[in-house]
């Protein structure tokens, strides 16, 4: 890999100017105080998440282009991740490239065909019976949950919600992680910030 070349996605170089833009407008926004300073091993690490989010762009681009995809009726943001959870759950450069339309075209498109069964509804409910209860105020205005859980027809449309949105975002997750292992070679210092093999990454077990 060339110098000045922080990786390659499906052959086509990725430039290190585009993770050097990517910092600059970072570092340029409002939350300019809470980044680490440059040169740092904290420093670094924002440039590896920096790459991997560019790369992550590169491999959705040509993913949407191959498959046809206009973002016209992508869902939204909301949709797809609706909490904190939620984004945890998918990863925070996915969940940071899921910020583009095209991208949700995507996860759209390849998580169209994922379903829960009856089985893991009612293993669900089972579980959580009062997960989806509707809270009932005492008398000083608090809410409680109730005694007993509803059953399980009168919640079904909402645990298969639940369920489905969880499993689609797994779905998603596993997927770009093959794709971007298949289409994508990080140059030496760029590495994932997960990676133990790089020097920076401080997660020990």
């Amino acid at each position: 890999m060339s110098a000045g070349v922080v990786a390659t996605v499906a052959g086509r170089p990725v430039p290190v100017d585009e993770v050097d833009a990517a910092e600059a407008r970072l570092r340029a926004g409002p939350r300019a105080a809470a980044l680490p300073r440059r040169g740092t091993s904290e420093g670094r690490q924002l440039r590896r998440w920096l790459t991997q989010l560019i790369v992550t762009e590169r491999v959705i681009a040509a993913e949407v282009a191959a498959r046809g995809l206009a973002a016209d009726d992508a869902p939204t943001e909301d949709d797809l991740l609706p909490d904190a959870t939620a984004r945890l759950e998918i990863g925070s450069v996915a969940a940071a490239a899921l910020a583009s339309p095209s991208a949700r075209a995507l996860f759209a498109d390849v998580t169209a065909a994922v379903r829960v069964t009856d089985a893991e509804v009612a293993d669900y409910h089972a579980r959580n019976p009062l997960r989806f209860a509707a809270p009932r105020p005492d008398p000083h205005g608090w809410d409680r949950p109730p005694p007993v859980g509803p059953p399980l027809d009168e919640v079904r449309p909402a645990i298969v919600g639940h369920l489905r949105a969880a499993a689609r975002r797994r779905e998603f997750r596993v997927w770009l992680d093959a794709r971007r292992a298949a289409l994508a070679e990080l140059a030496p210092g760029y590495e994932h910030p997960g990676d133990p093999r790089q020097p920076d990454n401080t997660h020990r077990h």
